[in-house]
């Protein structure tokens, strides 16, 4: 049987997560993208912190398009990390596939100063 697309993003998700961990040092960013929004945050596994988050809902994000806004999200998240004293980062597409808004908040962030 073949299986649904949550189904398919859950495993892809398990699979990636059992490798990716963040640190205070070098934390998470997560990606969840929804049909309308996007949202990234940093995440520090050991401890279980959020270290920052960004979504194109917030009031500072204005964008025509969804691409536009998760490339301001890939900016904002990159500020934020920065604030923070963080440079590296370990990217967590979070079972979506890297093309479209999740390609561009990645390519955005590594632009504003994030390596991953």
């Amino acid at each position: 049987m073949a299986l649904s697309k949550l189904e398919r993003r859950t495993r892809i998700k398990h699979r990636i997560r059992k490798i990716i961990s963040g640190t205070a040092t070098k934390p998470r960013l997560s990606v969840f993208r929804s049909n309308k929004e996007i949202y990234a945050q940093l995440v520090d596994d050991v401890n279980g912190v959020t270290i920052a988050n960004v979504s194109s809902r917030d009031k500072e994000i204005k964008a025509t398009s969804k691409t536009d806004a998760a490339s301001a999200v890939g900016k904002g998240i990159a500020e934020q990390a920065t604030k923070a004293g963080l440079d590296t980062v370990a990217f967590d597409r979070n079972g979506y596939l890297y093309h479209g808004r999740v390609k561009v908040l990645a390519e955005a962030a590594r632009e504003a100063g994030l390596k991953f």
